[in-house]
């Protein structure tokens, strides 16, 4: 899993693969809670998707411009557009379903 550093643009809406966004905080306890499934699904879907945690409170910004209301959210993007959400901790099947299915 990658935590967003550089650009959101070049991270996530450029990439070549679809992209699993975790936005969340440190401080979120549903967060943490679901953090380990979303580590294993990097690593699972490596070379099949990108997954990129953005941190709500170094990137406001990031989370304005996709309506981050409620963390943690886990949005799906594909060809630079938003295609799936999950809001809530959800589990690791829910969440692998859902970027599952935007795989080319």
């Amino acid at each position: 899993m990658t935590t967003l550093q550089s650009d959101f643009q070049t991270e996530v809406l450029q990439s070549d693969l679809p992209v699993l966004v975790d936005f969340s905080a440190e401080w979120c306890g549903p967060c943490r809670m679901i953090a380990p499934a979303v580590d294993q699904l990097a690593t699972e879907l490596a070379g099949k998707a990108k997954v990129v945690t953005v941190d709500i409170d170094e990137h406001s910004e990031v989370a304005g411009r996709y309506g981050i209301m409620s963390i943690p959210a886990l949005v799906v993007f594909k060809g630079g557009q938003e295609v799936d959400r999950i809001v809530g901790a959800a589990p690791k099947a829910q969440i692998e379903q859902m970027v599952r299915r935007h795989l080319s």
